[in-house]
């Protein structure tokens, strides 16, 4: 169909071009001389100069025709309009209560579905919650451990140091008791004077009571050697040895001496 339209366009041009290459070939045809007989003897004539060759007329340019305008296209069919469709009939109550129905079922499972999400949203927070609540828990029982290993290790440390502390204390207070016992006893037997008849090496014990200044203010026996005159040889040399070497107050160990069971034997005299 659209080769059939063209055609009328292209037959004006084809005549044409056909036209023009006739009127051409004419122009040489007919514009030259051709002679077909034999040629007549030339006769030659001196001229002073030649007269001028009139050239030929130009060939008259060929007729172009104008082209001819394309047909217009056949307008299209305007296709018919669509009969109008019926319109449904209207829905029985049967169809409308079972569409209702329908969709308050759809809405109470979407309800439900809700419901269902939300209870599962609400666990999982509950859960998350405990998780929560046992971490800190966890947390709080192993700070509390910590503490307490803490404290029982700072509790130990200081009975520990408390009780090295007492045990040098002790041990300086036994050293300085020690220290001030000898001292008392050296003095009080180099006042002792045993009689020249004494025999054997008995004992005697007696019991000393001293203020803090040293000065002796009771001497008991408590035990006798068997020789009442050594027995009271060592009277007399505790009574002179007063006042007795105590340590100074400010070490605090008068207490050790207030009341101090002292034995005397003959032979330590020697010593």
């Amino acid at each position: 169909m659209a080769e059939e339209r063209r055609q009328p366009g292209k037959l004006p041009s084809i005549i044409l071009a056909v036209l023009v290459h006739l009127a051409f070939i004419g122009v040489l045809v007919f514009g030259v001389d051709w002679q077909t007989h034999e040629p007549a003897p030339m006769v030659a004539e001196l001229w002073n100069s030649l007269p001028g060759v009139t050239p030929p007329p130009p060939p008259p340019p060929p007729e172009v025709k104008p082209e001819s305008e394309p047909p217009k296209p056949e307008p299209k069919p305007v296709p018919p309009k669509p009969e109008p469709k019926p319109e449904p009939p209207p829905p029985s109550k049967a169809d409308i209560a079972l569409k209702k129905a329908k969709e308050e079922k759809l809405k109470k499972e979407e309800k439900l579905k809700e419901d269902k999400r939300k209870e599962e949203d609400k666990k999982k927070e509950l859960e998350k919650k405990k998780k929560q609540v046992e971490e800190e828990e966890r947390k709080r029982q192993a700070d509390e451990f910590r503490k307490d290993q803490q404290s029982l290790k700072t509790q130990i440390d200081a009975q520990t140091a408390a009780r090295a502390a007492a045990s040098a204390a002790a041990s300086a207070r036994f050293s300085e008791v020690g220290k001030y016992t000898g001292l008392i006893r050296d003095k009080i037997r180099n006042n002792i004077v045993a009689p020249p008849d004494l025999q054997g090496n008995p004992q005697a014990v007696f019991e000393v009571t001293v203020i803090p200044s040293g000065e002796v203010i009771t001497v008991r026996m408590t035990k006798s050697s068997g020789n009442p005159a050594y027995d009271n040889a060592v009277e007399r040399a505790i009574r002179k040895s007063s006042p007795l070497p105590l340590p100074p107050p400010e070490k605090g160990l008068f207490e050790q001496f207030r009341q101090t069971e002292m034995k005397f034997k003959p032979n330590e005299l020697s010593q």
